[in-house]
């Protein structure tokens, strides 16, 4: 074959099935450390209407710092939306006390969830994330429309693609102080939820 076909396949690399809704395999792809979670997220997710819940995940490696947690957590409790927020081990002791608790009637806190089969999922309707390239291919590839909250390295480059290129989401805007307050986090959530951004179609449709 390769006698014929000299090129080589360059992403975006994510299983077939999350594009092809015909495919029925391939279905778990994903490394899981920490062990299946209590309450999966995807089952979390089956109780939800379409299109209607706030993922958010800032990768592997981005972490954010105790001020922007608090302003992040502040616009989740505000925003009277459901949301699924990907907190690690290590960032938890920055979680109000009692905050999984307080915020048990519509949003789940987990340490790890299955990003391609979340993403996938007909209930999300919006993806808050750090902009890292893997996290960016997962979203533009299943027409998530993004609040991009760049943090560092080429994750600013990723955001302006997706806003400006792909017109698949907006860059929250940070204030001269660093930060994105929860009222620009509240009003970009709700831009791309409910507003008119000429975003692209998402393809997580329920099949």
């Amino acid at each position: 074959m390769t006698r014929f076909w000299r090129g080589k396949a360059v992403g975006p690399m994510i299983p077939s099935m999350y594009l092809d809704k015909q495919l029925e395999n391939e279905k778990n792809h994903n490394l899981n450390i920490l062990g299946p979670p209590t309450i999966t997220s995807i089952d979390w997710l089956n109780q939800r209407h379409s299109k209607s819940v706030i993922y958010v995940s800032f990768g592997s490696l981005t972490e954010l710092t105790a001020q922007q947690t608090e302003e992040l957590t502040c616009a989740l409790t505000a925003c009277g939306k459901h949301f699924l927020w990907v907190v690690r081990l290590s960032e938890e002791p920055m979680l109000p006390l009692n905050f999984r608790h307080d915020v048990s009637d519509r949003g789940l806190v987990v340490s790890w969830a299955p990003q391609l089969e979340v993403l996938a999922h007909p209930a999300i309707g919006c993806f808050v994330t750090h902009c890292g390239w893997n996290s960016t291919l997962e979203g533009l590839c299943l027409g998530v429309p993004m609040v991009a909250m760049p943090q560092w390295t080429d994750q600013s480059t990723n955001a302006k693609l997706v806003r400006d290129v792909w017109g698949l989401g907006i860059t929250a805007t940070k204030d001269e102080c660093g930060l994105v307050r929860k009222e620009e986090i509240m009003s970009c959530v709700r831009r791309v939820m409910e507003g008119d951004e000429g975003l692209l179609e998402p393809i997580n449709e329920p099949t």
